[in-house]
């Protein structure tokens, strides 16, 4: 592959430390969320994630939507991501729940979600790596 784009952060002390983009604009203190024993102060990695997923998968969402003609630009889409044990370390588990606009009827919602999922590069990167449920509300 061939890159367009790379983006570049760097993250000191871990999930309890700070994270900042190599262009100043993002910088973030990281924390330890309270289900995880820490104070819950802070962003952590599954949050930032559930951002870059969401945001993604949106955009692909998008795309397939304008190919298909269809107007879904009032589209959210709500990245749940979990971690927990997987064996000796620990494995995430992503919900995208995906809230079309009332003018998209079921079945034309859940083929564009589905077709976005072949297009998102999040959805690429994760496919036989992590469950990715998709649900269309």
């Amino acid at each position: 592959m061939d890159a367009i784009y790379t983006a570049v952060a760097t993250a000191t002390h871990g999930r309890d430390g700070r994270a900042v983009s190599s262009d100043g604009r993002l910088d973030l203190q990281l924390g330890i969320p309270t289900e995880m024993g820490g104070s819950g102060q802070g962003t952590n990695p599954e949050q930032l994630f559930a951002a870059g997923y969401s945001a993604c998968f949106a955009s692909a969402l998008g795309l397939v939507g304008r190919a298909a003609k269809v107007d879904i630009s009032d589209a959210a889409v709500t990245a749940e991501v979990g971690i927990g044990k997987q064996g000796e370390g620990f494995g995430l588990a992503v919900t995208l729940r995906v809230e079309l606009p009332e003018s998209v009827d079921v079945e034309t919602g859940r083929k564009l979600v589905e077709q976005a999922h072949q297009v998102c590069p999040y959805s690429n990167a994760t496919r036989g790596n992590i469950d990715v449920d998709l649900v269309v509300e």
